[in-house]
């Protein structure tokens, strides 16, 4: 079987003007990003068990815990507890709010993705027990647990922005791509508007952790080149108020983006984080070092603080200490994913209190390491697998241009497909893979095929 890095040299060495069916043919078949250095499943009998294991969060982490764990386990009591009925592709968000994609490119169904064999109770966690080692729903369901993954995702804090109003995304100017589909198809209206006038637009990012935090660096290149495209660059001013005295979290993508903002013409404003927003005088509010600083606008693109779920900040799970315990992220051990309170609980995907580590991509690496390890315990053979905090982004930074950026927990730039895709460079071949190729590979991934 070919690597993925084998499958784009075949592809590239036809030209792609000449024979771009080819190419994308080639690109296709690729498995989800750093697919290649991840453990797939094994091919041996599947573990004879009774455990009882109980999912909390039906999203992408947790439906792609149940596919593996389905798979790996023979008579195991599975259940997925998640309301949620539409499940969206987020990565896709950022495309829908670009003009690139329509809004039910991101929707899907829950139910779509639930293994056989897997119970979803369609209802809302409540409550999560770990001393009694219990899952309870809003509609008072008890759920006793062997094992327990939290895969709750994360809660948009829009309360956290004073006059902030959801319901007035794509008015007045005013977009929110993180939201929901209709958010960000609102704010593509919102943005395409601004582009044919011009004016001043505002980006930026809340403090602490966020899921995608290269998505608003996105939207900023994205308007500008939706300005350029219709001659209407002179007319704008795009401003990135960046929460710290970085743009990016890895130093050498965060001097990269400063380099193409200042190749572009986008101001900078460092340690500057959203307060509060007058919606009906386009005027934003920012806490800086020094007090606070206002500035109108005609466009912003706003987004919201992050933090854990109700339902986990007032359970017993979250770090009591350290830079995650504000926000309530789940306290887990960085490498296992494992909680380091309570051993029968994981936690994936964005609830997991880890540096780093809150995109699609790393579900895929954080989700085998969380299951080869719950299966060890099951299995009485203790598990070697670790997460390294693989994250990756591909990092739009024009229309048909992005640069594919994949890192671990100590800032090593990953490259997936070395000698193929230069990490700092703008490719149209990154582009293809963020618009066409990485969704399918999403969902190979919620199936446990990838």
């Amino acid at each position: 079987m070919k690597t993925p890095a084998q499958h784009l040299r075949d592809a590239l060495q036809a030209s792609p003007t000449r024979d771009r069916r080819r190419f994308l043919a080639g690109l296709g078949a690729l498995p989800l990003l750093g697919a290649a250095a991840s453990a797939p499943l094994p091919a041996s009998a599947a573990v004879k068990t009774q455990a009882r294991i109980v999912i909390a969060g039906g999203g992408a982490a947790g439906l792609t815990a149940a596919s593996r764990l389905s798979t790996l386990l023979e008579g195991a009591s599975i259940t997925i507890v998640d309301a949620r009925k539409e499940h969206y592709y987020q990565p896709g968000f950022t495309l829908v709010a670009a003009g690139i994609k329509p809004q039910n490119y991101v929707v899907s169904g829950t139910g779509d993705y639930v293994p056989k064999g897997v119970e979803w109770v369609a209802d809302k966690v409540a409550e999560i027990d770990p001393e009694g080692r219990k899952v309870v729903t809003a509609g008072g369901k008890s759920l006793p647990y062997d094992f327990l993954i939290v895969a709750t995702g994360l809660e948009l804090n829009y309360g956290g922005i004073q006059g902030m109003d959801t319901a007035r995304i794509g008015q007045n100017g005013l977009g929110s791509i993180y939201h929901s589909p209709q958010a960000a198809s609102a704010t593509w209206q919102a943005m395409s508007g601004f582009a044919d006038k011009g004016g001043v637009a505002l980006f930026g990012r809340p403090a602490g952790e966020m899921k995608c935090a290269g998505a608003p660096l996105k939207y900023t290149f994205i308007t500008d080149d939706h300005l350029r495209r219709r001659n209407n660059r002179s007319k704008a001013e795009l401003i990135y108020m960046a929460q710290s005295k970085s743009l990016f979290g890895v130093p050498i993508v965060a001097e990269k983006v400063r380099m193409l903002f200042q190749d572009r013409g986008v101001k900078v404003n460092h340690e500057h984080v959203l307060q509060s927003i007058d919606l009906d005088k386009r005027v934003a509010t920012y806490k800086t070092p020094t007090g606070t600083a206002e500035q109108g606008y005609d466009f912003i693109n706003v987004v919201p603080p992050m933090r854990a779920p109700e339902v986990v900040r007032n359970s017993p799970l979250p770090w009591t200490e350290g830079p995650f315990a504000a926000d309530g992220w789940v306290e887990v051990d960085r490498e296992t994913l494992r909680h380091k309170r309570y051993p029968n609980v994981f936690a994936v995907g964005d609830i997991a209190g880890v540096p780093k580590g809150k995109t699609a991509a790393s579900v895929k690496w954080q989700v085998p390491v969380a299951v080869a390890h719950l299966m060890g315990d099951i299995s009485g053979q203790a598990a070697t697998e670790v997460y390294n905090g693989y994250t990756s982004c591909p990092l739009i930074t024009r229309l048909g241009q992005a640069m594919l950026i994949e890192f671990d927990y100590k800032d090593n730039l990953i490259m997936s497909f070395p000698g193929v895709i230069a990490p700092m460079e703008e490719l149209w071949i990154s582009w293809v893979m963020k618009t066409m190729a990485l969704k399918p590979t999403y969902i190979s991934m919620l199936r446990g095929r990838a």
